[in-house]
């Protein structure tokens, strides 16, 4: 940071937790959950909204966190996949994706998780055409997405019961 460089006073609520922070206003949300906040799951993969790496909830909503900027998200509710979990317990979404085998290299599992639990917030009985349209906007090099959405299909069903 150099001597001129201007700096914003902002709060940002990640996971119910409030964060004051004073960053550069061009500072894009990814990397400020990751360093300053020390969130590390939110992953950086491409820097350009096209893998889905970096996905996380603004306001329940899904967004390219690479590509947003961080003091946009003042006064917003910042879900990362480590607001999933409940204490010690994993989300049925963390749980069913490692029991149906969809976790390989896992760097895009964070989005997937997102991505995925933006989609059965708003539809609880996704068909298996709704959970790939839902989870388009994540790469995955690795599980051939089967296995994924097996796991999203398995948690609508526990999350229904």
């Amino acid at each position: 940071m150099s001597e001129n460089t201007e700096l914003e006073n902002l709060e940002l609520k990640v996971n119910g937790v409030s964060y004051p922070l004073a960053l550069e206003i061009d500072r894009n949300l990814s990397g400020v959950l990751r360093t300053e906040v020390g969130l590390t799951g939110t992953k950086e993969g491409c820097d350009d909204c096209e893998c889905g790496a970096c996905m996380v909830l603004l306001d329940g909503q899904p967004i390219n966190s690479c590509s947003y900027l961080a003091v946009q998200a003042q006064g917003r509710d910042i879900t990362t996949v480590e607001g999933l979990i409940d204490g010690d317990e994993l989300h049925p979404l963390q749980r069913n994706i490692l029991a149906a085998g969809g976790v390989q290299c896992g760097f895009c599992t964070p989005g997937m998780l997102m991505s995925a639990q933006a989609l059965l917030e708003r539809n609880d009985s996704p068909t298996e055409d709704e959970i790939r349209i839902g989870l388009s906007g994540n790469l995955c090099r690795c599980t051939g997405y089967a296995k994924i959405v097996t796991a999203v299909q398995a948690t609508a069903v526990e999350l229904r019961s």
